[in-house]
């Protein structure tokens, strides 16, 4: 089940950032300008960050395994589509519909794993996961290049779209079966009690803070490596893949030893806090470095940095799934990712106004490092705890 999950996290951030690699051929044979490809790059979140609530709301009412197969449809349906496009408006629709049907993904995500993995299982699973999340641009940059460069931009869409709907064989007939609720067991928040929880909103504040710091490296860290490090396009390449590697690799780490903490008797939600609050500080503490003047110094201290986020993300959602339940991690996870992908929409801006007034990354690198220190605030004086044990 982990090894399908996986292969759709690949698949599923191969499809949201296709555009992006196509970008170069696309925008010529369409003649579209650069405000309207920014337009369209960031039309898939409008739908992704709404309908997470919707999202979360379904895997928890219905199958969660057919409610994800009906959004992974959708979502290849979409990026099948903008391989037969003509014109701007047809491809922010597809973008749109796009961003509707990944909108599953992570709901439904944390509402198997809660339900099929036990809680000393969840660590791992959830960084493996993660992981997937970084090898995927990767994956989608090798062979978008190269098919781009054989058969022209089209194909890559209409190959990726077509050729993932095999994917949904083996899930639909592997994937877990909605299991009936142990006697006893309460059906968990709802809407209001989460919308009026401290606890709740310390967790969506907490992956805002974060995210922040996240979107900013994702859409800023090659203009960086290119304008501020001098580095060539080939260099560029090296020095941004290298960085997510580390996570990938640092996430799965952390989430070993954390389900080896909660096998052993660990007190799971505040172990798992505590990993998160000390991947905030490490990335918080070391991120600004990167600016130093020593190319070695400032790329040691740029790893670093992600090596944090990977520490963090080992337990974000292994610990909103503890807190929510087996029946409310749907809607706990859809009501986050919300919240937190509205940091995508904040770093990309605030630091292209910083870069622009002041002409380099010092300044909007310390305001990420203070957004994320908020984040570490959040987690030990807002999060509510319970004070022993965890749900399984």
């Amino acid at each position: 089940m982990l090894l399908l999950l996986s292969v759709s996290v690949l698949i599923n951030y191969m499809d949201r950032g296709n555009l992006g690699i196509a970008a170069p051929q696309l925008t010529l044979e369409l003649r579209l300008t650069d405000s309207q490809m920014g337009f369209l790059l960031s039309a898939f979140f409008w739908t992704y960050a709404l309908f997470q609530i919707v999202a979360g709301w379904m895997v928890d009412r219905w199958d969660v395994a057919r409610v994800y197969a009906a959004g992974f449809f959708v979502w290849s349906l979409a990026t099948f589509g903008m391989g037969l496009v003509s014109g701007f408006a047809a491809l922010v629709a597809f973008r749109l519909l796009l961003g509707i049907g990944e909108s599953v993904a992570f709901p439904a995500y944390s509402k198997i794993l809660t339900t099929s993995f036990r809680e000393d299982e969840r660590g791992l699973a959830n960084s493996v996961i993660d992981a997937c999340t970084k090898f995927g641009p990767a994956a989608g940059v090798l062979l978008g290049g190269w098919m781009i460069g054989q058969w022209g931009w089209r194909w890559f869409f209409l190959v990726t779209g077509a050729g993932a709907l095999v994917w949904l064989v083996p899930w639909l007939y592997y994937s877990p079966r909605e299991q009936p609720r142990p006697a006893g067991e309460q059906a968990g928040p709802g809407w209001r009690d989460l919308l009026l929880s401290r606890t709740a909103w310390a967790t969506f504040l907490g992956l805002f803070c974060h995210n922040y710091n996240w979107y900013l490296l994702l859409t800023w860290l090659p203009s960086f490596l290119i304008r501020e490090r001098g580095f060539s396009m080939g260099m560029m390449a090296v020095y941004n893949a290298l960085p997510l590697c580390v996570t990938a690799v640092t996430t799965i780490a952390a989430g070993w030893w954390s389900d080896r903490l909660a096998a052993r008797g660990a007190d799971v939600p505040r172990m798992r806090r505590n990993f998160m609050v000390s991947g905030m500080l490490i990335t918080a503490l070391t991120l600004p470095f990167a600016t130093l003047p020593s190319h070695l110094a400032a790329m040691t201290f740029l790893v670093i940095s992600f090596g944090g986020l990977g520490i963090y993300v080992s337990n974000c959602w292994a610990l909103t799934q503890n807190l929510a339940g087996r029946e409310a991690a749907g809607r706990w996870t859809g009501l986050q990712n919300a919240v937190g992908n509205m940091g995508g929409v904040v770093a990309p801006v605030v630091t292209g106004v910083l870069v622009e007034r002041t002409g380099h990354f010092l300044a909007a690198f310390l305001t990420s490092s203070a957004v994320i220190l908020t984040g570490v605030l959040v987690y030990l004086f807002l999060l509510r705890l319970p004070r022993r044990g965890y749900s399984s």
